[in-house]
């Protein structure tokens, strides 16, 4: 069951003073990749509220939002292939298999009421830059399949730099969180408000269903804080 703000609109998000849109499957070449950084209405506006107790000079970096069905169904197909061939995975059982796939990388299902969570518009992937324009430590790279990219991976660091890839992980939680986020355990970068992970986490029902196609969002402008 969705909420009530089932068929809230769509905005841009575009670089500005708070924000650093950087979309990366464009730069990485997949052939249905968004170039328009697309999300909800209500997720941008809590996206800007967190970005205003990020410390003086710091902003997000975007690296993913709104993601059409076949960018979903792309990512799976060519993911798949990596992560079979980087964890080993060629003489496990398909479910086991499987198993350890959709661990990274939701698996395209066509079903507007469950769907892949970046089709909803309520999914976000981000980082933080500091006031030179830098990347903070974050202890891994984006969309890296590793289990370095747990949320909590680094959370016993003791000794520099892991301490500070803490830090700066914790930052990046607290400020989401304050501003009714839910970040995804197995994902440092991943936040969702609205979509059914949020749901899931926030026991409620999901407010935002699957939007497979640009065409589907229809006319959208560019956010006004």
């Amino acid at each position: 069951m969705f909420g009530k703000d089932k068929k809230s609109d769509f905005v841009e998000i575009v670089s500005d003073q708070r924000i650093d849109v950087a979309m990366q499957y464009p730069v990485l070449g997949m052939t249905h990749a968004e170039k328009n950084c697309l999300m909800r209405r209500e997720v941008a506006e809590r996206l800007y509220h967190a970005a205003k107790r990020l410390p003086a000079g710091y902003r997000f970096r975007i690296w993913d939002a709104w993601r059409p069905f076949a960018l979903q169904q792309e990512l799976y197909e060519t993911y798949s292939m990596n992560i079979i061939r980087d964890f080993g995975l060629d003489q496990v059982s398909e479910s086991e298999r499987d198993a350890v796939i959709r661990g990274f990388v939701s698996e395209p299902v066509e079903d507007r009421e469950t769907p892949p969570v970046h089709t909803t518009g309520g999914a976000v992937d981000l980082t933080i830059l500091d006031a030179s324009g830098k990347e903070l430590d974050m202890g891994t790279a984006f969309d890296a399949f590793t289990e370095k990219t747990k949320t909590n991976f680094f959370e016993q660091a003791d000794k520099e730099p892991l301490r500070t890839i803490r830090e700066n992980r914790r930052l990046l939680c607290r400020v989401m969180l304050k501003e009714g986020f839910t970040n995804l355990p197995s994902e440092w970068w991943h936040f969702d408000y609205g979509d059914r992970f949020w749901a899931d986490f926030k026991g409620k029902s999901a407010i935002y269903g699957g939007v497979f196609t640009k065409e589907e969002i229809g006319g959208y402008g560019q956010f006004r804080k």
